[in-house]
């Protein structure tokens, strides 16, 4: 019988480097590397909406769209790795939803984690690491990227609730925090140290 595969999950404000870090622990480990929101075709499309969408969105629309999200994604394409015992690291999850709907939006976090365990399954990560940076080292990060900031991104007073609420998060659930701001070699060091204690 085939041992279920591992979710590892990667939390952070945009400009954290959780991108890099994905891939690289994906690729040393084998796993499928995913992300949120948008790795399907549904996704991608719920992605638009919810990122760079011109019609106005109220607090619980954008819990919503992003739940729908993640619903498609475990259904398509976590659920059956992991069954197939294949481990899977994924940028973003849970863990994202309220900090960003929650702390960063104001809904409750009992009515938010209610809503994510339907659409989930009651799934949740084997391990969650925090790539924690301050929001001006990220948002310096971001503008270096030449695209077009999302909805997200252009508050600064919102990413700073945003990060409190990772941090609250990581506390409450035994997250791997690990500084962003560190060189990228001592980051991944440091994420590579900690998930072998964790995730065996």
């Amino acid at each position: 019988m085939t041992a279920r595969g591992r979710l590892i999950a990667f939390e952070g404000i945009d400009g954290s480097g959780k991108s890099t870090q994905v891939r690289r622990v994906a690729a040393d480990r084998g796993a499928l590397c995913t992300f949120e929101p948008g790795d399907t075709e549904l996704g991608a499309a719920l992605r638009a909406v919810a990122l760079h969408g011109t019609a106005t969105m109220t607090p619980l629309a954008e819990l919503l769209v992003m739940a729908a999200d993640r619903a498609q994604h475990v259904a398509q394409v976590i659920e059956p790795a992991l069954a197939d015992g294949r481990d899977v690291v994924c940028d973003r999850f849970d863990g994202s939803t309220l900090a960003y709907q929650g702390y960063g939006r104001g809904l409750d976090l009992d009515e938010i984690r209610a809503v994510l365990s339907v659409a989930t399954g009651g799934m949740s990560p084997d391990a969650t690491v925090l790539l924690d940076c301050p929001v001006a080292d990220a948002l310096r990060r971001v503008a270096g990227d030449d695209g077009t900031p999302d909805r997200f991104e252009g508050d600064e007073r919102f990413l700073g609730r945003v990060r409190d609420g990772f941090l609250a998060l990581a506390d409450l659930g035994s997250w791997i925090v690990v500084d962003a701001t560190l060189p990228v070699d001592e980051v991944a060091r440091l994420v590579d140290e900690r998930l072998a204690a964790s995730v065996r």
